[in-house]
């Protein structure tokens, strides 16, 4: 069966402008173009600084891109993040577009499963739902039952991922976006997102990831990216 693209990039291209050095620009990306199928996990690769997260910050509206547009299917409408309201990309996050970022942003005083549960009301899910679906998946994050009521700012780095995992994956979105979710976990806990993240891809979900872990990247993504191919090069003195 073919799939339906979930995401598609067209032509996109993004610059920085650097206010410590009187405004000069510097280009990162330019024709950057690739659709990703339901069903299907595309890894972005290339060497440092050719701007992977930046593309995941670009889909999911965090950055704006200085050219070229990039489609979100929402319930059969395409939408463009590039030129969306903040309130459409807020909708957008909501339905459409799960997020594992590389930190977790949280309010101090607040628990980790209540955290997590609240992610999930957030897409749509209701009260019972979300907290039974966030002890699952604390569950098989295998972080311990006795900090879920703890506010993660206590934990390790490696339980902070964890809890910053599930919250992504709690909604039932139809794309997820993966910013190396196991740059600080064991080997124990990184099979366990390897089998969360292929369940998602298996079950009809496109996945976009950066994947630094050559392990990861082989068991969860169908093909690559290579950004370096994108890339602008801009010489140090020119900056």
């Amino acid at each position: 069966m073919t799939h339906l693209p979930q995401l598609a990039l067209e032509d996109v291209g993004k610059s920085f402008t650097l206010h410590l050095r009187g405004g000069v620009r510097l280009p990162v990306l330019s024709g950057l173009s690739f659709t990703v199928r339901r069903g299907e996990c595309v890894a972005l690769g290339g060497p440092s600084g050719t701007g992977k997260s930046s593309v995941l910050r670009m889909v999911y509206g965090n950055y704006r891109c200085d050219e070229g547009a990039i489609k979100v299917r929402d319930e059969g409408e395409w939408v463009d993040v590039a030129s969306a309201t903040p309130r459409r990309i807020i909708a957008l996050r909501r339905r459409a577009m799960g997020h594992v970022s590389q930190f977790l942003r949280v309010i101090p005083r607040i628990g980790a499963l209540d955290l997590v549960a609240a992610a999930g009301r957030d897409s749509g899910l209701d009260f019972e739902a979300a907290d039974a679906r966030a002890r699952e998946l604390l569950g098989r994050l295998n972080l311990p039952a006795r900090l879920w009521t703890l506010p993660p700012a206590t934990f390790s780095g490696g339980e902070q991922q964890r809890v910053n995992i599930a919250r992504g994956l709690i909604g039932n979105h139809p794309l997820l976006l993966l910013d190396e979710p196991t740059a600080s976990l064991d080997a124990r806990n990184r099979a366990a997102v390897i089998g969360l993240a292929r369940q998602r891809r298996d079950s009809g979900c496109a996945v976009l990831g950066v994947f630094h872990d050559a392990e990861v990247r082989a068991a969860l993504a169908d093909r690559e990216i290579d950004l370096g191919r994108f890339t602008r090069v801009v010489a140090a003195e020119a900056v």
